[in-house]
């Protein structure tokens, strides 16, 4: 990607100069929150190169380009929900509940809300949603690499207290490795519950 998308070149000659990006990550795996993150980058510099779909870039990429994008970002800000609130709401509404809380933390009031996916009907905030946003709409892209690398060095960190689960190589998804680990070692406290018990029942697993 690297560029400016066309949605945002013309919000921007409507008037709408801040322009806030929004990606979520987490929603599928079986351990740990769902992270979301809300960017604005500053209309008049040029997008950052290599920026793309943080699923398609490396860890080492990730990082590199997280960095810059804090460093130019107008703001950046960042929300969760925890496995218990999930296992409270669904993982539908505790996305949006990250979204909310992420886009209540910019220091910047967004003329615009770009948010990756379809349309969140308890958002809250007028927003327009793009399926592939994350490959296709660069603020949102931006959104996504942040929230890629923030959630993944909590389930490093949390790693190192349940090293059985390999969570710092599958980030909580459902590896065949995590899932050998939760039938020999059972649950964590980090572990969405109906998601586990689900997936042993039917004996499946969700690559990373």
């Amino acid at each position: 990607m690297g560029r400016w998308s066309a949605v945002e070149r013309s919000l921007r000659a409507q008037g709408a100069r801040l322009i806030a990006g929004v990606d979520e990550v987490g929603r599928g795996p079986l351990a740990g929150p769902v992270f979301a993150c809300a960017v604005i980058m500053p209309a008049a510099a040029r997008a950052i190169a290599g920026v793309e779909d943080s699923k398609k870039l490396s860890a080492a990429a990730r990082e590199r380009l997280a960095a810059k994008i804090r460093e130019r970002a107008l703001c950046v800000a960042l929300g969760a929900a925890s496995v218990r609130e999930i296992a409270a709401l669904n993982i539908y509404e505790a996305t949006a509940l990250a979204m909310r809380r992420a886009l209540g933390r910019l220091g910047e009031r967004p003329h615009a809300v770009l948010v990756d996916g379809k349309p969140i009907r308890t958002l809250g905030i007028a927003h327009r949603a793009f399926v592939g946003g994350d490959s296709r709409i660069y603020s949102i892209a931006c959104a996504s690499i942040v929230a890629k690398v923030a959630r993944d060095r909590l389930m490093k960190a949390l790693a190192r207290r349940y090293p059985a689960y390999g969570w710092e190589a599958n980030a909580g998804y459902g590896t065949p490795g995590h899932i050998s680990a939760l039938r020999e070692e059972g649950l964590t406290p980090h572990h969405r519950r109906k998601f586990c018990e689900g997936l042993l029942r039917n004996g499946e697993g969700v690559e990373a």
